[in-house]
C-alpha cells in the first residue's frame, strides 16, 4: 500500500496547452507552479502564467523538452516536489519517469515498468492478448502477400500519428518501413516499427481509465475519436456515437476490456485504452496511452471530474472513492490547428494576430451544462514555429443532447477570429455539420472519402465580394490616418475621373477592384458575380455594412503582415464566411519574382532525404525530397511533368519558410538523367 505524500509544488515537463491545464487544477488547489520552457517559449502563456519558471536554453525538442537532466535540475532549482508529464515529449518515457522518482520528487503518472510494457506496440499486443483482450495479428513485412493488403505500418513508440503508414501496394511496403522508422525515431527515439491489417472502415474507440495504487480500476466511460487526419484525431467526443447507435452489451464488454487491460501491467494513474471497433460490435486493441489524453475534456464535461486532480490524488497515494463515475450528456471537442487542409494538411507558421473564440463560459475546467470551454497554449501575438506541433486551441461543447453540442460548437468555431494563420477552422465546422457526422455514422474514412477542399467550399467568402469590403475598408483606413483630407472620402472627386483601384489576391486569382467613393455610397466599376445590387450603409477601418440585393450584411476587417505590424493581408469575416487577401503592390521588385518552376519550403524545416538529382526527368506528383517539420516528414513533389535544373539542398541542413528547394522546368528534350523510380 502507497504512503500518502502531500504535493506542494509542481513542476509540468511541457509546453503550451497542456501546461496551462495542469496548472489550472494546482492553483484551484493552493499548489504552486513551475513552467520549463525553451527559448522559443520564452513569451509563451504557460510560461508567463507559472508561479516560477526555468529556461531549458535551445528551441529545438531534442535540445529542451526532450531533456531528463534538464527537467529534473530544474525541478530542484525551483523547489519543485512533483513533476507532471502532460503528454507528447517525455509523457511515456519510461526511464523519465524512473529518473524522476529516484531523484526523490513524486511521479504524476503510472509506474516505469506500465509504461515500458504498454510503450511498446509490440509487447503491449502480446500482454493484452493473454489478458482475453481481441488484438490484431502482426505480420511480418518481408511475407506479406498481396491478400494481407491493406496493411499499416507502426511505430512501436510514441503516438500522435507519427511514424505510421497505410501501404496499398507490395511495392511500396520497404519505402513506408523505411520512412515510418526515420520519423519515429525523430519523434520518440525508438526506430521500431511493426505491420499489421489495416481496416479501411472502423471506427476509434477509446476508454479512460484511472486506477489507484490501492487495487481500484476505473473505467470512466467511452470515447469516440474517429474524425482523423494524418492517423491523428481532429474532433473527439463523448459518449461514442457507435456505442449509442449500437446498444446491447457494446459498452461494457468496451470498459471490461480497458479494466483488464489497466489491471494487466498493475496500472496507476490515469490511462486511456484504445481499440478499433466496426459496425457489428466487435473491437480490437490498439495500444494504451499511458498519459493523460488531448482530448479528456470531453470526459470531464460529461463526468463532472477534474482528471487532472485525480491524477494528483492518486500520485499522493490517495485511493479513488465512491462508485465509478458514469457520463450524463454530451461533449464534443475540435483540435483548431495551424494548418492548410486543402494542400495536405501542411502545418503553417507565424505570427497568430487574433485568437477570439465568442461564447466561451470556461477555460481548462469543465463548462455549465449548455457551454463552450476553451483551452489554449498561445494568445493574440503568439508565434508559431516549426519546432512543436502545429495545435492552436481545443473547442470544447458541452450539452444535453448530441445534436445541441455539435451546432453549439460549429457555431461557435464558425464565429471565431483567427487571424495571422491558415487554421482548419473551416474544415472543422463542415464537419460537424455534416450529415455523416450528425447521423453518428462517420468512420476514420471520413476525409479520404470527403476531400477538405469540397467539404470547405462554402465556407470561404466569395473573394471578389471580399476584395470590394476590402477596398472600402482601407480607404476608410487611410482616410482616416489622412488628417487632412479626414471629412473626404478617398477616392471622391469634385469632377470627374477615372476609377480608383486596388488589387488583391485570394489564392490563384488577382481580385483588381475599380470604385468611387461618393458622398453617396460607392460606385464599382463592375459588381462581384450574382450581385445585382449593392449599397454601403457604413465602412468604417475594422468594419464594413451592406446591402446586397436587399440584405443587409455586416463583415468585419482586420490587418496583418507577418512581422505583426500594419501590412499587406487583410482578413473580412461575415456570418457568410470568410476570405483571406493579400494587396498586391502597384509595383514589384523584378528581384523578388522566383524562377518559373521553383519549389519552395512551405515552413522552415529540415531536408531528411533527396530522391533525384539534377538533370532527371520527372513525372507530375512525384517525390523530390522530404522535409522534417513539427516532427512529422513532408513529401514535396514535382508540380508538373519536366526536368530538374536546380536542386540546392543538402539532406541534414535546416531550411527556412520559402527557401527555393527545387527547380523544375518543362522541357520536351532528354534528359541527361532519368529520375529513381518511386
Amino acid at each position: 500500500m502507497t504512503t500518502a505524500r502531500p504535493i506542494t509544488s509542481v513542476l509540468v515537463a511541457n509546453r503550451g496547452e497542456i501546461a496551462r491545464r495542469v496548472f489550472a487544477t494546482c492553483r484551484r488547489r493552493g499548489i504552486a507552479t513551475v513552467a520549463v520552457y525553451s527559448d522559443a517559449d520564452s513569451a509563451s502563456p504557460h510560461v508567463t502564467e507559472a508561479d516560477s519558471a526555468v529556461r531549458l536554453p535551445g528551441a529545438t525538442p531534442a535540445e529542451t523538452y526532450l531533456r531528463r537532466d534538464l527537467i529534473i535540475e530544474a525541478a530542484r532549482r525551483a523547489g519543485a516536489d512533483a513533476i507532471h508529464p502532460g503528454y507528447g515529449f517525455l509523457s511515456e518515457d519510461a526511464d523519465f519517469a524512473a529518473a524522476v522518482q529516484d531523484a526523490g520528487l513524486t511521479w504524476i503518472g503510472p509506474d516505469a515498468n506500465a509504461i515500458r510494457l504498454m510503450g511498446s506496440k509490440v509487447e503491449s499486443k502480446q500482454r493484452m492478448a493473454g489478458a482475453g483482450v481481441p488484438v490484431l495479428d502482426r505480420l511480418d513485412p518481408d511475407a506479406i502477400t498481396e491478400a494481407e493488403l491493406p496493411i499499416l505500418v507502426k511505430a512501436s513508440s510514441g503516438g500522435g500519428g507519427r511514424g505510421m503508414r497505410v501501404v496499398r501496394d507490395l511495392a511500396d511496403v520497404s519505402e513506408a518501413v523505411e520512412s515510418a522508422s526515420r520519423e519515429a525515431a525523430s519523434a520518440f527515439g525508438d526506430p521500431t516499427v511493426f505491420c499489421e491489417r489495416y481496416l479501411e472502415a472502423g471506427h476509434h474507440i477509446e476508454v479512460q481509465v484511472m486506477a489507484d495504487a490501492h487495487g481500484t480500476v476505473w473505467a470512466i466511460g467511452e470515447r469516440e475519436c474517429s474524425l482523423q487526419r494524418r492517423h491523428q484525431k481532429v474532433i473527439e467526443e463523448a459518449p461514442a456515437p457507435l456505442v449509442e447507435r449500437l446498444g446491447g452489451d457494446l459498452r461494457e464488454r468496451l470498459l471490461t476490456a480497458a479494466r483488464n487491460a489497466a489491471a494487466a501491467v498493475d496500472y496507476r494513474g490515469a490511462g486511456t485504452v484504445e481499440f478499433l471497433a466496426d459496425e457489428r460490435g466487435g473491437f480490437w486493441f490498439l495500444e494504451m496511452n499511458t498519459r493523460l489524453q488531448v482530448e479528456h475534456p470531453v470526459t470531464e464535461s460529461v463526468t463532472g471530474l477534474d482528471l487532472v486532480g485525480l491524477q494528483l490524488d492518486v500520485a499522493a497515494g490517495a485511493p479513488l472513492e465512491g462508485p465509478e463515475p458514469t457520463m450524463s450528456g454530451h461533449s464534443i471537442e475540435a483540435r483548431l490547428y495551424a494548418e492548410d487542409p486543402a494542400h495536405d494538411w501542411q502545418p503553417q507558421t507565424g505570427t497568430l494576430h487574433v485568437l477570439d473564440v465568442p461564447g466561451v463560459s470556461a477555460e481548462f475546467t469543465v463548462a455549465p451544462t449548455h457551454g463552450i470551454r476553451l483551452d489554449s497554449g498561445v494568445g493574440d501575438g503568439s508565434v508559431v514555429g516549426a519546432n512543436y506541433d502545429a495545435m492552436l486551441a481545443k473547442v470544447i461543447s458541452r450539452a444535453p443532447t448530441r445534436a445541441e453540442a455539435a451546432r453549439e460548437l460549429a457555431t461557435a468555431l464558425h464565429r471565431a477570429r483567427i487571424h495571422g494563420l491558415t487554421t482548419n477552422r473551416d474544415l472543422l465546422v463542415a464537419s460537424l455539420r455534416h450529415p455523416d457526422f450528425l447521423a453518428g455514422t462517420a468512420d476514420t474514412r471520413f476525409y479520404t472519402e470527403h476531400d477538405p477542399s469540397e467539404l470547405t467550399r462554402d465556407a470561404v467568402l466569395d473573394p471578389e465580394l471580399a476584395a470590394v469590403v476590402a477596398a472600402v475598408a482601407d480607404a476608410a483606413d487611410e482616410r482616416g490616418r489622412a488628417v487632412a483630407l479626414s471629412d473626404i472620402p478617398s477616392g471622391f472627386r469634385n469632377v470627374p475621373s477615372g476609377f480608383q483601384r486596388r488589387t488583391y489576391a485570394g489564392g490563384d486569382r488577382e481580385l483588381p477592384v475599380g470604385y468611387h467613393l461618393t458622398r453617396s455610397g460607392p460606385e464599382l466599376e463592375q459588381l462581384p458575380a450574382g450581385v445585382e445590387h449593392l449599397a454601403l450603409l457604413s465602412a468604417e477601418p475594422t468594419e464594413v455594412v451592406l446591402e446586397i440585393d436587399g440584405v443587409r450584411r455586416g463583415y468585419r476587417v482586420g490587418r496583418f503582415t507577418a512581422d505583426g505590424g500594419r501590412g499587406d493581408s487583410v482578413v473580412v469575416e461575415g456570418a457568410d464566411g470568410s476570405s483571406t487577401l493579400t494587396a498586391v503592390p502597384r509595383f514589384v521588385d523584378p528581384s523578388t519574382q522566383l524562377h518559373t518552376g521553383a519549389l519552395v519550403a512551405p515552413m522552415p524545416g529540415t531536408v531528411v532525404r533527396v530522391a533525384v538529382k539534377e538533370g532527371a526527368r520527372v513525372a507530375a506528383g512525384q517525390n523530390l525530397l522530404w522535409l522534417e517539420a513539427m516532427k512529422m516528414e513532408h513529401a514535396v513533389t514535382a508540380p508538373t511533368a519536366g526536368v530538374v535544373t536546380q536542386l540546392p539542398v543538402v539532406v541534414g541542413r535546416q531550411v527556412e519558410q520559402g527557401a527555393v528547394l527545387a527547380v523544375v522546368e518543362d522541357s520536351t528534350e532528354d534528359s541527361t538523367e532519368d529520375a529513381p523510380a518511386q
